[in-house]
């Protein structure tokens, strides 16, 4: 199943138009900061469950091929953009947090301890050729008390978040060291994004 927004206005009249694979507005955030409007969105639905001994780098890059891939069987004219964000303890891939119970087991694996967050992007083009790549940012959270974590549970933002937290809002507080893509925690590696578009012929400032 997949959900169709209203097509945004065309960027250009050359080239196949920009799809976003994604209903993610903090990708839409973060594809304006490259000054970039997909020229549509489409929400895939894939199952994202891990294969046996798939570990964390791995899934987010099927994961993000993926959804590409769903996303051109509606739109086959266009250029796929689409992404996968996964944050792994070890070869341990820690789930998007749908209840209470989960985000807390999360942050509490997380607390005092360093993790991986491993955004992948992926982008098809009509002809099917495909380009990816991958941002692997490391972060250490610190020692989270039992209130802290209670009241960033009853904040809500780490519903349907990767490993139970959302960088860009409070969870920042918790984050004493970050080494890589501050924008693929977020669900979008700029740098990576920035590169495989233009390789593609996307006109960028």
């Amino acid at each position: 199943m997949a959900n169709l927004s209203s097509p945004a206005a065309p960027r250009s009249p050359i080239g196949p138009p920009l799809v976003l694979a994604s209903a993610s507005p903090r990708r839409l955030e973060l594809l304006a900061r490259l000054g970039i409007k997909p020229d549509r969105v489409l929400a895939t639905d894939i199952d994202e469950s891990p294969l046996a001994r798939e570990i964390p780098r791995a899934h987010a890059v099927r994961l993000a091929a993926e959804k590409a891939r769903a996303a051109a069987a509606l739109a086959p004219d266009g250029l796929i953009l689409a992404g996968d964000t996964v944050v792994g303890v070890g070869r341990r891939i820690l789930p998007k947090a749908e209840d209470e119970a989960t985000a807390r087991a999360c942050l509490s694996l997380l607390s005092g301890r360093r993790h991986r967050v491993f955004s992948a992007i992926a982008l098809l083009g009509p002809d099917g050729h495909l380009r990816e790549a991958l941002s692997e940012t490391i972060v250490r959270f610190k020692r989270l008390s039992d209130a802290e974590i209670d009241a960033y549970i009853a904040g809500g933002e780490w519903h349907g978040k990767a490993g139970g937290y959302a960088i860009q809002g409070s969870a920042e507080g918790f984050c004493d060291w970050l080494s890589g893509s501050h924008s693929g925690v977020v669900g979008l590696p700029l740098f990576e994004t920035r590169r495989l578009l233009r390789a593609a012929g996307v006109a960028l400032a």
